[in-house]
């Protein structure tokens, strides 16, 4: 069976997001591993045949951050988002067929959450499909405002509702699958007349409806399809996106004995049989092979842990200068030589053995504090740490004599 895909997704990230009180454009802002708009992309990858990203906003920097593959169409005044998707369509005149519109910042919408609605879409003939959830609060939101047939009317922008329309659970998550004919001629009709003096995007579906043209909705998850404005959107995505990560490893067959303190990237990778204590962050690409038991108290950046080897109370970094990967490249533990760990340096890994180990455990209770924990950071005054082992050398604590 053949998988269904759009002919092209066009991602909505032009916004400044003044609500995040950043130098650095909201779309990214980071959780777990990835930017929002690095999520949303990598979501969208499999469905979409040309992927056509607007900026605005911190435009280079945004287009920095593009992967290849990935256009960029500037749109230099942030006029709404129906005048965005005229400008992305408008960059790509031979385009014709099934568009996918996804916002850049909804880290948790998922492919088969899009893959769903474009089947829908394909499936009804319809001109436009929305994708809308049942929001426990929905301020902020446009609503889906249904006709007595129980089909799509129209969607009003929260600022333009009036009470009744406000009191509507049923919104709009801002993406959408649209033909493109019918699209671009739908946009060349907006109109300013709003609260905000925009060009905005859901009103070309009360049109359709108006003119006879089929709208379909799809339903799915308001936790997936939930938009990141602020910082403690941000956080409450990443519990969200952390939680999910985690139940996929433990059915995968990793054990975790206390699950709320254990933060995964997205593209981390673990075998089955892979224990994690209390206190585990891992970050970036790092790796953990089957039988290794990590924790409690460890930070794991780009760092691969063999096979059956113990990680205890480790802050582990990439090699100064080389960048993450397998083996000589960034930080690697082995599980071979008694329970010792190693770190990889350019393909010659010194041991951490027992006796080093308790040496550490010694100055650990000493109370010696270290400079670098991480890059460009020092140790919070009165944080007793072991000094960590850096190609054959301890890292030397200013005023150390040890």
């Amino acid at each position: 069976m053949t998988e269904v895909r759009a002919d092209a997704v066009v991602v909505l990230a032009a916004g400044e997001g003044t609500r995040m009180r950043s130098a650095v454009p909201k779309v990214l802002h980071h959780l777990l591993g990835r930017s929002l708009l690095a999520h949303v992309l990598a979501a969208c990858e499999p469905l979409g045949g040309r992927t056509l990203v607007v900026v605005g906003h911190g435009r280079d920097q945004v287009t920095n951050a593009l992967p290849a593959g990935a256009q960029p169409v500037v749109q230099a005044e942030q006029r709404g988002t129906g005048h965005a998707v005229r400008v992305a369509l408008e960059a790509a005149p031979d385009l014709d067929g099934t568009v996918l519109v996804v916002p850049a910042d909804v880290p948790l919408l998922g492919t088969e959450t899009l893959r769903g609605l474009v089947e829908e879409h394909r499936r009804v003939g319809a001109t436009a499909t929305l994708l809308t959830a049942m929001a426990d609060d929905p301020t902020g939101y446009g609503r889906v405002l249904r006709a007595r047939d129980g089909g799509v009317a129209r969607v009003v922008e929260h600022r333009d509702a009036t009470a009744a329309e406000r009191a509507v659970r049923e919104v709009n998550t801002s993406v959408y699958a649209f033909e493109v004919g019918p699209l671009r001629e739908a946009l060349g009709k907006l109109s300013t007349d709003n609260v905000q003096g925009e060009e905005y995007l859901p009103e070309v579906i009360g049109m359709y409806v108006e003119h006879g043209q089929p709208v379909a909705a799809v339903a799915a998850d308001p936790v997936e399809t939930g938009g990141v404005n602020d910082r403690v959107q941000l956080a409450a995505a990443g519990r969200a996106l952390r939680d999910r990560i985690l139940t996929g490893w433990m059915r995968a067959g990793v054990t975790m004995v206390d699950p709320a303190t254990v933060w995964i990237d997205v593209d981390a990778r673990l075998d089955a049989d892979v224990t994690l204590l209390p206190n585990v962050q891992l970050h970036g690409a790092t790796r953990i092979a089957a039988g290794a038991v990590v924790g409690p108290d460890c930070t794991l950046i780009d760092t691969v842990v063999g096979a059956d080897a113990r990680v205890v109370r480790a802050h582990w970094l990439p090699a100064p200068g080389r960048p993450a990967g397998p083996r000589g490249q960034g930080g690697y533990v082995r599980g071979d030589q008694g329970g010792g760990h190693r770190r990889g340096h350019e393909g010659a890994a010194p041991d951490l053995c027992r006796r080093r180990h308790h040496r550490r455990a010694h100055q650990h209770r000493r109370g010696q504090r270290v400079r670098e924990l991480r890059r460009g950071g020092q140790a919070p005054h009165g944080d007793r740490q072991p000094r960590p082992y850096r190609g054959g050398q301890h890292v030397r604590s200013a005023g150390d004599g040890g």
